[in-house]
């Protein structure tokens, strides 16, 4: 069951007239049947799954079938409860495509998420994508990790990301990291890929045209006030016990559910703001090949040039969605 944007099947009205139940809370019951109930038993299913199943090293444990039965549940999670706006997708040319974006909001990435379900909204579960996710995810977050990579998410490795592209995939990466997703509310309208120039490599060593995504409003999802991995280090270089052994690479301090005031890279669960994503119009490289990916000085012509178009492109966003506040 699919619902129109701007439905709202949570509220829920148990007065009756007669013997009859009143409609919307009809629509929570068919709701749990027909959206939550498989999405968390597809859940549970991979939290359960032996530690040998969904590492996330195998390009063959996505499942079609399995992202079919989420689709109605992040259906729900992109149109109503974030009451997303989308649009470009008409510039994701036809084969095989880099998927390059800047995320917010914490470990719950709700502008992540609502481009995974345009993306299988669009395209259909049978165009095959794979996302890149840090590994860090299957130490910190096991289940998570798991479940997502029924969706078709790999470790951000490059011999896997090599093996989707020769196998005719496109990726979606977001080369900032942590570190972008857990930037501070003051640097919200701007791009930060973490000077990290694989995607390049990769883009111009296998000839894959790059796909910019962009967003608004997620940064409003999980407020950042700072952070304070860096002042941690430079006081206590090499002695700090991080939980699990997991060096975070972030350590923010921030507002959101349900902490409240919270340091640490936690799960959230984030505030129901309006997003906008967007995609933008292809890049494509003057020069590509291996000769290409091995000049140090083009790659980082390449990055520049990747980086300023999607500020550029942020920068119109933040004027469209945040203009008439002025």
């Amino acid at each position: 069951m699919m619902l129109p944007v701007g439905s709202r099947p949570f509220i829920s009205d148990t007065r009756t007239v007669g013997a009859c139940v009143r409609p919307a809370t009809v629509q929570v019951l068919t709701d749990w049947k027909d959206r939550f109930s498989p999405f968390f038993e597809l859940g549970w299913q991979a939290a359960i799954a032996p530690p040998d199943v969904l590492t996330g090293l195998s390009l063959d444990e996505r499942s079609p079938e399995n992202i079919a039965r989420s689709l109605p549940m992040l259906e729900w999670i992109t149109h109503t409860y974030f009451q997303t706006q989308t649009d470009g997708w008409e510039h994701v040319p036809d084969g095989q495509v880099m998927l390059i974006g800047s995320h917010n909001g914490g470990l719950a990435a709700p502008d992540t998420l609502a481009t995974t379900y345009e993306w299988f909204h669009q395209f259909g579960t049978e165009r095959l994508i794979y996302a890149l996710m840090d590994s860090r995810m299957w130490q910190a977050m096991p289940p998570i990790a798991r479940l997502a990579v029924h969706m078709g998410a790999i470790r951000a490795e490059p011999r896997l990301a090599i093996a989707a592209l020769k196998r005719g995939a496109s990726l979606a990466i977001y080369p900032g990291g942590a570190k972008d997703v857990f930037r501070p509310y003051a640097l919200r309208h701007r791009i930060f890929l973490n000077g990290n120039q694989g995607f390049i490599k990769l883009a111009l060593a296998y000839d894959v045209p790059i796909v910019p995504m962009i967003s608004h409003g997620a940064h409003e999802t999980l407020i950042v006030l700072a952070e304070i991995y860096d002042n941690l280090k430079a006081i206590a270089p090499g002695k700090i016990p991080w939980p699990l052994g997991i060096d975070p690479s972030v350590m923010p301090i921030y507002l959101g559910w349900p902490w409240g005031l919270a340091i640490g890279p936690l799960p959230n669960i984030p505030f129901p703001r309006p997003l906008h994503t967007r995609i933008c119009p292809s890049i494509r490289f003057d020069r590509n090949g291996e000769a290409a990916a091995r000049d140090r000085a083009y790659v980082d012509q390449c990055y520049r040039l990747v980086e300023r178009t999607m500020q550029a492109a942020l920068d119109q966003l933040v004027e469209e969605c945040e203009g008439s506040r002025v």
